[in-house]
């Protein structure tokens, strides 16, 4: 049901980066629920993480380990969270990093570990260590389809992309693969996602593309306002393309480093709320003309998140109502409501607050039964204007979470 997605786009190897897969059996049946991303030395890293004070074992192993040395593999599972297990789920988690170190001949602090699934139930370490060697085996440079496809939950597709530039005749490559579908507004990234390039950077300037590229894709989806406990979007640079170092901002190699990140991170990012739980709409939100982004932001998540306006998008139902009433209760300091004006597409809705008296119901009902749509919010005169991606709430959402543990 996927809105807009299909299969998986040629995704290109990156120098340096190896995956393999394998099934443990904790979650799944039939498929392989297990992943090892290995990087060769001299990797650079950079990951950004969950803010839920209830973080998961996981989450602070790898952060714990990103800060002692750079990692040379990362561990992925799913179907078990390991996330409300305490110390037991911190201990579960190191194991099955001394596990995956001793077969790479690394040190565990060389090791991230990262799990999506049910939050609360221990972690099966055995099945995960025993599951490991298999995935050792087959780590290859073009295994980024299957890790995709191994860290699925309820996503329906494996997700992913690639972009590559030119550098002095040189092709470089920046890939990346994404799993989330629900409990998704990640105030940092969304549930796993793993970037790489081959383009040699500093870690100064690599930490802060992937804080500035998460700030406008990650940081502007949501379907359904749930922040996981899990979170976590790593991105690596191999520097094996043989080029100059990019150690700071400005020339050409930067900029179109910085947008070939920023391109896959938006287009992950946008791949999740595509492929939301029981989605069958697209839907942009823009809000323009406030006073600062933060104000426009807020104003977005409000129409975003709110579950009036996200059936009646379900029901491809132009109540344009209960938008103006998610713009009028936004938690803003301010707000002219004489100023409003409300769009679908290009369609205007509302002006100076009201109904506009040009508006024919036919032609919002046009724009709403579209897949993909925006809904355009005009609030001022302001300079702020923000985009955050959502998705229509349907009955397979309920569905698909309340039979979620069965």
């Amino acid at each position: 049901m996927a809105v807009g997605l299909t299969d998986l786009p040629v995704l290109h190897p990156i120098a340096g980066i190896h995956l393999g897969t394998a099934t443990s059996g904790m979650g799944y049946v039939g498929r392989d629920d297990l992943a090892v991303i290995s990087c060769d030395p001299g990797t650079v890293a950079t990951a950004v993480f969950t803010r839920n004070r209830f973080v998961a074992a996981p989450v602070e192993v790898a952060r714990d380990h990103l800060g002692q040395a750079s990692p040379q593999a990362l561990l992925i599972n799913a179907g078990n969270a390991n996330a409300g297990t305490g110390a037991e789920g911190v201990q579960a988690a190191t194991a099955c990093c001394e596990a995956l170190a001793g077969l790479l001949g690394c040190d565990s602090q060389e090791v991230l570990p990262f799990s999506t699934g049910v939050i609360g139930e221990p972690l099966a370490v055995d099945r995960l260590t025993q599951a490991l060697p298999e995935c050792v085996k087959n780590l290859n440079v073009s295994g980024w389809q299957a890790a995709a496809m191994a860290m699925m939950t309820t996503d329906t597709l494996a997700k992913g992309c690639s972009r590559q530039f030119d550098v002095d005749g040189i092709k470089i490559s920046v890939t990346g693969i994404v799993k989330g579908a629900g409990m998704i507004q990640p105030n940092m990234a969304t549930m796993l996602a793993f970037i790489a390039t081959d383009a040699p950077v500093s870690p100064t300037l690599l930490d802060a593309l992937l804080q500035e590229g998460v700030a406008q894709s990650f940081n502007r989806i949501t379907v359904d306002g749930d922040m996981s406990t899990n979170d976590a979007c790593v991105l690596l640079a191999t520097g094996q393309a043989g080029i100059e170092p990019i150690s700071e901002v400005g020339g050409a190699a930067y900029e179109d480093l910085k947008n070939a990140i920023e391109g896959v991170l938006r287009d992950l990012a946008q791949a999740v709320v595509r492929d939301a739980e029981g989605a069958t709409k697209f839907i942009t939100v823009s809000v323009e003309g406030a006073e600062d982004e933060s104000e426009s932001v807020v104003i977005a998540y409000t129409i975003a998140n709110s579950p009036l306006v996200k059936t009646a998008c379900f029901a491809s139902d132009p109540n344009w109502g209960r938008i103006l009433a998610a713009v009028g209760r936004a938690p803003v300091a301010e707000l002219d409501i004489h100023a409003v004006a409300i769009y679908l597409d290009d369609v205007r809705v509302v002006s100076q607050g009201c109904l506009d008296p040009d508006y024919r119901e036919q032609d919002g009902q046009a724009v709403m039964d579209k897949p993909e749509f925006e809904i355009r919010v005009v609030v001022g005169t302001g300079p702020a204007a923000v985009k955050v991606w959502t998705c229509d709430l349907s009955h397979d959402y309920i569905k698909i979470n309340a039979e979620y543990r069965s």
